[in-house]
């Protein structure tokens, strides 16, 4: 099993949403090296939800990968917001995974509290200037936030 840590503006797909749904579809990643990421996720593989672009941004909860990476179509659709003009049946080069809500965090664990958390020194996340939306997290990482964020 693999950990990763997803983020997404809780304005537009927060982890209540997916609590509402269930199971949904994660796509509108535009950026190769997250895509690059999404291509080695496999179902069973557990994320950190990142709320993103909020104040405060942090921690929100955990979420199940539910399929292999396949082609996210979005690209090709011209109404919708990650649509990518450059993109066409014959080259598709994004991907998408189908995620599941597991478990909705009593209290956001903020990044700033991340930022004091020893064990955490080499999280991608924390680097000055990382703007990645999907990025892996070593399960000693994963143990040290998850752990933190059920405490708080």
């Amino acid at each position: 099993m693999q950990y990763w840590l997803m983020k997404s503006e809780p304005d537009a797909f927060s982890i209540a949403d997916l609590a509402a749904v269930g199971e949904a579809p994660w796509d509108g990643v535009r950026n190769f090296q997250a895509r690059n990421f999404i291509r080695e996720m496999r179902p069973g593989d557990l994320f950190l939800f990142y709320h993103s672009s909020c104040n405060p941004p942090g921690l929100a909860g955990i979420g199940e990968i539910t399929s292999q990476p396949y082609p996210d179509e979005t690209a090709l659709d011209p109404k919708s917001p990650y649509h990518d003009p450059r993109a066409s049946n014959e080259k598709l080069p994004w991907l998408a995974v189908k995620v599941a809500h597991r478990e909705t965090f009593r209290h956001l664990l903020p990044l700033q509290r991340l930022r004091e958390l020893p064990g955490l020194e080499g999280l991608s996340l924390l680097r000055k200037g990382s703007r990645l939306s999907v990025m892996p997290v070593t399960e000693e990482e994963w143990e040290i936030m998850a752990q933190q964020a059920r405490e708080e």
